[in-house]
C-alpha cells in the first residue's frame, strides 16, 4: 500500500480543521502513512461579494477539488456533505462516511439570548435561503441580509456591529472551538438542518483500492444512510445547497429510518414539510418518496417559480 496520500481541500479554517482530522485519523492507523494536504480554491471560495443563492450552478465549493481528484493530484478530498452535488462526476465515489458532528443551526449575537429576544425588524444575518424562509417564517419581521466568509469571518462581522445576529452550523463552531457571547441552538423539530449538515464526506476515486482500504474503519453505517436518505430527497427536488430546502434524518433503531423534509418560499411565506418512516435498507428509496410527496403538495410550484426568478 503507499505510504504518502494527498488530501485536497478548500483553505477555509473550517476545511483545514476536517482535512487535518481525517489526517489525523488515517496516520493514527499505519505509523509510516505520511498524509499531506494540497489546499484549493474553489469557485464558491473565490466569489465572495454575491449571495450563494445567486451565484448558480452546483458543486460551487468541490468542482475544482474534483478535478485534482481525477487528474492525480489528489487521493482523497474532503468535504463538508452539503456541498456535494448528487451526482458525482464518473470514475469518483463517496468512499467514506465518518460519524456525524451535531447536524443543528445556531443562533448567535451579541445582545440578545434568543430569536424570540430580537427587537423588532432586528439585522439577522445568513448566506442560506433555507435559513432565511424558516426565520422569516418563524419571525417575519426580522431583515435578513446575505452574509458570507469563513466562520471566523461572520463572527468578527457580528463582534463588529454589523449584525444583530447571525444562524450558523452547529457543527463548524464546535470543531473550531468558537463562540458569542449568546447562542442558541435551534431545536430541529422547529428549524430543520440542511441535507448532510454537519456530516463529512471523503471523496476518492473509485479505482483506488489502497485508498478505499483506508477509510473503510472510519465509515459510519448510522451517518452513511441518513446521509443517503437526505441526499436522494434533496436529488428528487433537483435542489441544491442554495436553495430553500431543508431535510433530516435519523436512526429510530438499527433498521428504521425518519426523514423529515421542507420546502419553502423564501419570505417564509409558505412552509411545505412532511415526515416518512421506513427501512434503513430502503433509505434512498424513502428520500425520493418524501421529494415526490413535497412536489405534489406544491413544492413543485415554489421551486420552479425560484429557478425562474
Amino acid at each position: 500500500m503507499r505510504k504518502h496520500l494527498i488530501i485536497a481541500t478548500r483553505g477555509s479554517q473550517l476545511a483545514l480543521w476536517q482535512a487535518g482530522h481525517v489526517k489525523s485519523l488515517l496516520e493514527a492507523q499505519d505509523e509510516q502513512l505520511r498524509v499531506s494536504l494540497n489546499i484549493i480554491k474553489t469557485k464558491g471560495d473565490i466569489i465572495q461579494d454575491v449571495p450563494l443563492s445567486k451565484v448558480g450552478g452546483k458543486g460551487l465549493f468541490v468542482k475544482e477539488i474534483e478535478e485534482a481528484l481525477l487528474e492525480g493530484r489528489a487521493d482523497l478530498a474532503v468535504h463538508s456533505i452539503k456541498d456535494v452535488p448528487m451526482q458525482l462526476p464518473a470514475g469518483l465515489i463517496l468512499g467514506c462516511v465518518p460519524p456525524r458532528e451535531n447536524p443543528t443551526d445556531c443562533f448567535l449575537s451579541m445582545q440578545y439570548a434568543s430569536v424570540d429576544a430580537l427587537p423588532q425588524a432586528a439585522h439577522v444575518g445568513t448566506s442560506s435561503l433555507r435559513r432565511q424562509a424558516q426565520l422569516l417564517a418563524w419571525r417575519p419581521d426580522l431583515r435578513i441580509s446575505s452574509l458570507r466568509g469563513n466562520v471566523d469571518t461572520r463572527l468578527r462581522k457580528l463582534a463588529e456591529g454589523e449584525y444583530d445576529a447571525i444562524i450558523l452550523a452547529s457543527a463548524g463552531l464546535r470543531r473550531l472551538g468558537l463562540s458569542a457571547p449568546h447562542m442558541q441552538a435551534l431545536p430541529q423539530q422547529d428549524f430543520i438542518p440542511a441535507v448532510g449538515q454537519g456530516a463529512i464526506g471523503i471523496e476518492c476515486r473509485e479505482d483506488d483500492y489502497d485508498v478505499l482500504v483506508r477509510l473503510a474503519s472510519l465509515e459510519d453505517r448510522a451517518t452513511r444512510i441518513c446521509v443517503e436518505a437526505e441526499r436522494a430527497f434533496l436529488a428528487g427536488l433537483e435542489g441544491g445547497c442554495q436553495v430553500p430546502i431543508a431535510g433530516h434524518a435519523r436512526l429510530l433503531d438499527e433498521e428504521t429510518i425518519a426523514l423529515e423534509g421542507l420546502v419553502a418560499e423564501v419570505d417564509g411565506s409558505r412552509i411545505l414539510r412532511s415526515v416518512r418512516q421506513g427501512h434503513a435498507a430502503d433509505a434512498a428509496l424513502l428520500g425520493r418518496s418524501l421529494a415526490d410527496e413535497l412536489l405534489e403538495q406544491g413544492g413543485r410550484a415554489i421551486l420552479e417559480k425560484l429557478y425562474h426568478a
